[in-house]
Order: structure tokens, then sequence, then C-alpha cells
């Protein structure tokens, strides 16, 4: 099925935006055309099957003046928030023979009845409102030309839109805008415009992209959408304005608002830049961890989606005041981590290893937190780092809340949010849902508690299952990783697991050395001195049988090791190494 937005031009003359948006809510398309002619071949491909087109622009207007009902009742709603709706009558030249939004529909066969059921239906819609919603406005965005607003002001509201446009793909239903072409040249063209004819026909294509999620979102969710007015009297669809959604106070004189609106605004402006601040914390954290030989599944990364930050800018106490009252530097999860280990002890380790490494602001143990109520239930360890002031990094400022769960912890805590926040519960299944999910988190922590007694048992004289050597062939002169697993091992006992990929990336620096036996390695670590080496190192983390072998080659060769080519990305934290060593 294809949802098509229509931003429809009053006049032949002007731009028309169009938008198709396929059923996995991806952007297909986008363009502006000219005329009714031009609207209806470029769509023909995508209406030809199930179809649901929304049209920005009246379809029944039966009035002869004043408003339609259905602008009268939206207006009700949402001219307070500056999206109220113009008036649609047959006194208006544009709409006293079929209104053109109807002949557009009549040559594509749509049905335009609101309550039809019929795969191919055509439906009108308003952006404004619309984004009120979808977005928790304020008030609306003004990057539509008016008297009093210049250049600048537009562009800059028109880049926000598309910035929130652009966190949809974190909504449900998701709309995923960003892989297409097209819509990276709009935000390029909307960035540098030196015009407003030109802001002008991006605008049109980003409005047109509005309707056909709005279509979407009418589809998948139509018990959050209000179609105010009938077929009758003419009708609009939108997305229902949630109940404790309040419009943003006008600016004073010299004085503007803190308000959510402008808070989101200003996030929106800023989500961008921050991409590249969650990359640098997703590469700090990865760095850290495999330095130190820590065994773990994953370490991923996200920004936060400006629809996202603004749900929680709006969030409010049972009381009904606001939760944020700064919610730009409140809300501390815009840039976030997630670690996904094996074992509920390398928990703590990776805990214990970013105190060392970072500055930690905040430490919360949910799982200690839901325990301590005599609950089973979520369980995660949250961390607040920052680096230290003065630090030479581009993260410097920046904060990153970083998850720390096992893989069942995270099964768990998915899987969960995904029932109770995408699905849709029936009120008498509730109570029902609640013990099966305090039964299968009970059921998990013993799991977890298992795996770690298990791990905790097989630790020593054998090697992790995975660290083969498949991708060698026979005439390849490393030390395979499987034989290098198996050595390390035995060498050192109470050492936990290394990563899989980490005992082929030590075996490469070995080949380095120039040492191509298990019997030339183990003579090379004859000379170390393990009970020095370790208090010298002064572990404050169970590092894993690579980190231990590192050491002790970096023990055996010093400056040597660290010059091998392979540690070329690492230098200077081994020279650091090196010197604790010499202490």
């Amino acid at each position: 099925m294809h949802f098509v937005g229509i931003d429809l031009a009053w006049g032949d003359r002007s731009p028309t935006g169009l938008a198709v948006i396929d059923g996995d809510g991806a952007l297909v398309a986008v363009t502006a055309v000219q005329d009714d002619d031009a609207i209806v071949a470029a769509l023909a491909p995508y209406v030809e099957g199930e179809c649901l087109v929304a049209i920005d622009a009246p379809i029944v207007v039966p009035n002869a003046t004043g408003n339609r009902r259905a602008e009268a009742a939206l207006n009700k709603d949402f001219a307070r928030f500056d999206a109220g709706a113009h008036p649609a009558n047959t006194g208006k030249p544009e709409f006293r023979e079929q209104p053109r939004a109807a002949r557009v529909a009549a040559r594509l066969g749509l049905d335009i009845n609101p309550r039809s059921r019929r795969p191919r239906r055509a439906i009108e819609v308003y952006p404004h409102p619309a984004t009120v919603v979808l977005f928790r406005l304020g008030r609306t965005l003004k990057y539509k030309d008016k008297a009093g607003r210049d250049l600048e002001q537009l562009r800059a509201e028109l880049v926000v839109l598309i910035g929130l446009v652009e966190g949809l793909a974190a909504a449900e239903p998701p709309l995923r805008v960003a892989s297409l072409p097209a819509w990276q040249e709009l935000r390029a063209a909307a960035e540098t415009a030196t015009r407003k004819s030109e802001l002008r026909v991006v605008e049109d294509q980003v409005d047109a992209v509005v309707c056909a999620y709005v279509a979407l979102f009418a589809e998948c969710r139509p018990e959050a959408t209000t179609t105010y007015g009938d077929l009758e009297s003419g009708y609009i669809v939108t997305p229902t304005l949630p109940a404790d959604l309040e419009p943003t106070p006008r600016a004073r004189r010299g004085a503007p608002p803190l308000d959510v609106g402008s808070a989101v605004r200003r996030y929106a402006e800023l989500q961008p830049g921050l991409r590249a601040v969650t990359d640098g914390f997703v590469a700090l954290v990865t760095s850290i961890l495999d330095e130190a030989g820590i065994n773990y599944l994953t370490v991923t990364g996200r920004t936060k989606s400006v629809t996202s930050f603004a749900a929680k800018a709006a969030a409010r106490t049972v009381e009904g005041r606001p939760v944020y009252t700064d919610p730009l530097n409140e809300i501390t999860d815009q840039v976030g981590v997630r670690v996904i280990t094996y074992v509920h002890s390398d928990v703590q380790a990776v805990v214990d290893l970013l105190d060392d490494q970072v500055v930690v602001h905040d430490d919360r143990d949910l799982g200690q937190e839901t325990a301590s109520e005599g609950r089973f239930g979520y369980s995660s360890r949250h961390l607040l780092v920052g680096l230290e002031p003065g630090a030479d990094s581009v993260l410097q400022g920046h904060q990153a809340a970083i998850q720390i769960r096992t893989v069942l912890q995270h099964a768990w805590a998915e899987f969960e949010h995904d029932i109770r926040y995408k699905g849709s519960v029936p009120p008498e299944h509730v109570l029902e849902l609640d013990r099966r999910f305090t039964l299968a988190a009970g059921l998990l922590e013993l799991a977890d508690r298992e795996f770690s007694t298990i791990r905790d048992l097989l630790q020593g004289p054998v090697a992790p299952a995975g660290a083969g050597d498949e991708d060698l062939d026979e005439d390849d002169p490393r030390i395979s990783p499987r034989e290098l697993a198996a050595f390390l091992a035995g060498q050192y006992a109470d050492a936990g697991w290394s990563r899989t990929d980490h005992y082929a990336w030590i075996s490469a620096l070995v080949l380095e050395l120039g040492i191509t036996s298990l019997g030339a390695l183990g003579e090379a670590l004859r000379s170390v001195d393990d009970e020095a080496l370790r208090a010298r190192m002064g572990y404050r983390y169970p590092p894993g049988a690579v980190r231990r072998l590192d050491d002790a080659l970096l023990w055996v060769y010093g400056e040597r090791y660290v010059e091998l080519r392979g540690n070329a990305h690492r230098a200077p934290a081994l020279r650091a190494r090196w010197a604790r060593m010499q202490d």
C-alpha cells in the first residue's frame, strides 16, 4: 500500500508538492509539479493499487459563506496553537465550481469518503495541526512566508521542520526519509537558500511529506486520529490533539519564553551535530573496553530523536506540573550508549572500568532499585558520564547516558517495551500481563546467575568457544586463534575470556614480533614477573586473557612492541602503560 501526500497549490501557476511513502514507512518519492496533468502523471504508478492519498486542500465545500463546520471545530482545538484553518466557502472563486482537490481525486479515481474502507481513497488533511500533535509544539513553526518574516527566520524554521520529520524514524508508525537522495537535496536546498522563492519550493515538498505521513498515521493509528466534520459538510483528518498539550505563552517583548516549543526548536537545530558526538562516545567506550580486554557483546549508540525529545520535554507529573523546567539541560540522555555484556559479573567490571577512565556524574542500578522494592522487573545499570575538564576532545562539554546490561536483561527490556508501548493490551489482560512479565524477569535473573556460575566453572584451562581459525589458510604463519586461546587459558588461568576477534588481533601482533609457535611464545614470556606486572598495573577490573598477554608482551619488548604496525592506533596508550610498568 502507498501513502501519498499532495500539498496542493491554490492556483495552477504555483508548484504543488508530492510525496509517496510505502507500507514500511520509507519515503520513496518527493517532488514538485505544476498542473493537474503533471500531478496525475507523477502519481499514476503509486495509486494504481491500494493507496491512501492525503490532500492539503479542501475537497468538499458546500457552504456559501464563512467556515465549514470542520474548520470551526478544528479551530476550537488548534487556533490557540496558531494552527487554525482558513475559511473555505463557495463565495471564493477557487471553490465556486468543483474544488481543485476534488478534481484531482476524481481524475485519480479515488473515493473521498473519510469513512470509506475502499482500497483506493483520498482524504483532506492540514499539516499545521498535524505538526503540533506529532512534534508536541507549543505553537506552529513559522516557515510560511508572511509579512515581517525575513529569509533567515523562514530558513531556520524550515530546517527545524526538516529535522523534526527526520526524527519520525523513531515514531510509531515510523517514517524513514534520510536514505532518499531527493530528501537530502531538499535539506541542502533549505540550508543554502538565498531567496524566499527557493525556500518555497522546499516547503511545498516537505509539507507533502507531512501529508503523506498523516495518511500513514491515520491508517495505522485510527484510535489516535480525529476527523473533524463529515462528507456532506466537508472534513479534515488530523492526529488527535493530546489532552495534556498546552500552547506556548506568547513571548514578552525582549524576553523569549523558556517553553517546550522553544526547547524543541533548539534541540532540532542541535541534534544533527549530536550524531557525531554519539559516534565519538561509542568509539571511546569501545576503545576503553577493548584496551582492558573486557568481553562484551556489543557497544551501540543513538542520538535522541527530535520527536522523542519533544515528548519527554512535555512530560508532566501526576499533579500536572512540568517534569522539566529547562529541557535542554535537564534531559541528559540526548546522547545514549548501550553496552551489552554476556554475564552479570561483567556489568560491574564495565562500570568499574568506566569509573576509572571517564567522569561519572551519576550511577543508578535500576535492578537493585527494583529488588529493594521486593519486585522482579527492569534491570540495568545507568551511568551519566563526561570527560575531565580540559580534555582535548570534541566530546568535551558533552555527556552521554550509558546503559549497561546483560544479554538476558536486554532481551527482557526490549520485549517488555515493545509490548507495553508499541502494542495494544486490552484492559482485561493488564494484570495477567504484569504477572507474566514478573515471572519472566525472575526466571531470567536466575538464568543470569547460572550463566555466571557456568562461566566461572569453565574459566581456566578451557578455551572460549568460537575462538576458531576458520579464516586462516594452511600457509598462514600465525598461531591460530583457537590454539592461542587454549594456550592463554592455561597461561592465565584466573583471567576472563576475551572477545573472539581479539584472539585473532593479538595473534597478528605476535607474528609481527617474529613468533610463529606456542613454544616460542612461551619462551618469550618466561622472563615476565607476573606478580610485579600485576602490582604495577593495579588492575581495577578483571582483565581478559588477551589483555594479560598484551601487557606481558609490552613488559618483554617495550618500545619495540609499541612501534609495531598493528599498534599504531594506540601507541600513546601503550607508552603510558609502559611507563607505569617501569615506575
